[in-house]
């Protein structure tokens, strides 16, 4: 037994050694192993996708003060233009003021110069009663002017007030929108720096997910376009159809004249040569005509009698046809797919940047349709129409009106969408659908 022990005991180093090389090797291809560079990839793609999650949150309130900055322009340039219309009205009102307040003033100088007599005075200086009527006309004459001057002096006078109490309202708003494109600069500047660096930590996979992206714009380019294409052709051909059927109807409608017109004149010699040669009889004319299927009647047995009894004819009020949209612009679709790619700018409304709304205004614009570059002031242009109305072309608009985009069919509209993104090709689904507002055919 003590041998057994002993041979056992020789041996614990040996069985020691090989259990740890055992554990060794299972630590470095198990859990304790470093990361393979394919882990490595996922671990840093999870990390950059998270970075961009809280990007997109940054990039919606930029986009939101972007809008704001719009709003503050637009509102602005309409206080500018109010401004204007009421410095003119202004210049008139001070005119007709020294006008009115000149005429007012030579009226004092003729009153001071010579006493205006009263009625008394005329009744005792007439000796007629003519005289004293014409006298007594003169003096109310002279007062009714007296009073007409002094009521438009007032009147000029309150306008007068009134408009520069306008001017300095509208100068205060003036002060507070420039107040608000200041601020909203300052979020945005701010905003961009934040964004700078949380993008600078994932560069690297930032780029790569962004090369992947512009892939799929391309993609999603050709589809859309392959599908615009067909959409135009389907249209070109209805309408070549629906000019062909006109045409046909209104040879159709030629034809069936001329040859009523024969039929006419074909009665009219054969009624001629029949009064040539006898005189037909003449029938009393039918007491009532009717037109279409003759109503009916039922008869009635009183022994002596039959009577007949016409029923009632009862015609089925029309249909009420359902309200016809306008057909809008559906090219507006193919131009803005020319901008596919071009960069996000804050106020930006040329090719060279476009924020969403500049997009939009600039489409419209090439098609003759003067936009503003505001979302929310968008909204209140064209007819408003329902999801399942949407056609090429129309308006779509987010973000409690924050956010506007081009529909392009399929379930799909172009936008630009935020701050270092680029426009492109986006599904009405996920947040836009949430955050879904209305749509507009121009």
């Amino acid at each position: 037994m003590n041998r057994l022990f002993a041979r056992t005991s020789a041996r614990w180093p040996l069985v020691f050694v090989a259990v740890l090389a055992v554990a060794l090797v299972a630590a470095r291809v198990g859990i304790g192993a470093p990361p393979s560079l394919k882990q490595q990839e996922a671990q840093k793609e999870k990390q950059a996708k998270a970075v961009l999650a809280q990007v997109d949150a940054l990039n919606i309130q930029l986009n939101r003060a972007d809008e704001q900055i719009n709003g503050a322009r637009y509102r602005l340039s309409q206080i500018q233009a109010s401004q204007a219309r009421t410095r003119v009205a202004v210049v008139e009102a001070r005119r007709q003021y020294r006008i009115a307040e000149s005429r007012a003033a030579n009226r004092l100088v003729a009153v001071y110069e010579s006493v205006t007599p009263t009625s008394v005075d005329a009744i005792l200086g007439a000796t007629t009663v003519n005289a004293i009527l014409d006298r007594v006309e003169a003096v109310n004459a002279t007062a009714a002017f007296d009073r007409q001057i002094t009521q438009r002096l007032t009147a000029t006078r309150a306008r007068l007030a009134s408009q520069a109490r306008k001017l300095e309202v509208d100068r205060q708003q003036q002060a507070a929108a420039v107040a608000d494109l200041k601020r909203n600069r300052t979020v945005i500047r701010i905003g961009l720096v934040q964004k700078q660096r949380l993008l600078a930590s994932v560069k690297s996979e930032v780029a790569r997910i962004q090369a992947r992206e512009r892939a799929e714009q391309q993609r999603l380019l050709i589809l859309a376009r392959a599908r615009l294409a067909a959409e135009a052709a389907a249209r070109a051909k209805a309408a070549a159809l629906a000019r062909q059927q006109a045409a046909a109807a209104s040879a159709a409608a030629a034809a069936a004249a001329k040859a009523a017109a024969r039929a006419r004149a074909h009665a009219a010699a054969t009624t001629t040569a029949a009064t040539t040669t006898t005189t037909a009889p003449t029938l009393p004319a039918p007491a009532t005509t009717t037109t279409g299927d003759p109503a009916p009647t039922t008869t009635t047995d009183t022994g002596d009698t039959t009577t007949a009894t016409t029923a009632p004819i009862t015609t089925a009020p029309a249909p009420v046809p359902a309200p016809v949209l306008p057909g809008g612009h559906p090219e507006a679709a193919s131009i803005a797919l020319r901008y596919l790619g071009v960069p996000y700018l804050w106020g930006g409304s040329t090719p060279a940047g476009f924020d969403c709304s500049g997009l939009v205004m600039y489409v419209y614009a090439q098609l003759g349709v003067s936009l503003p570059h505001f979302a929310a002031a968008q909204f209140g242009f064209g007819t408003p129409l329902g999801v399942s109305q949407l056609q090429a072309g129309d308006l779509v608009f987010f973000d409690g009106l924050d956010h506007v985009g081009i529909w392009i069919g399929g379930g799909q509209f172009i936008d630009a969408p935020h701050t270092g993104s680029f426009v492109k090709i986006e599904s009405f689904a996920g947040w836009y659908a949430t955050h879904y507002v209305g749509a507009r055919r121009i």
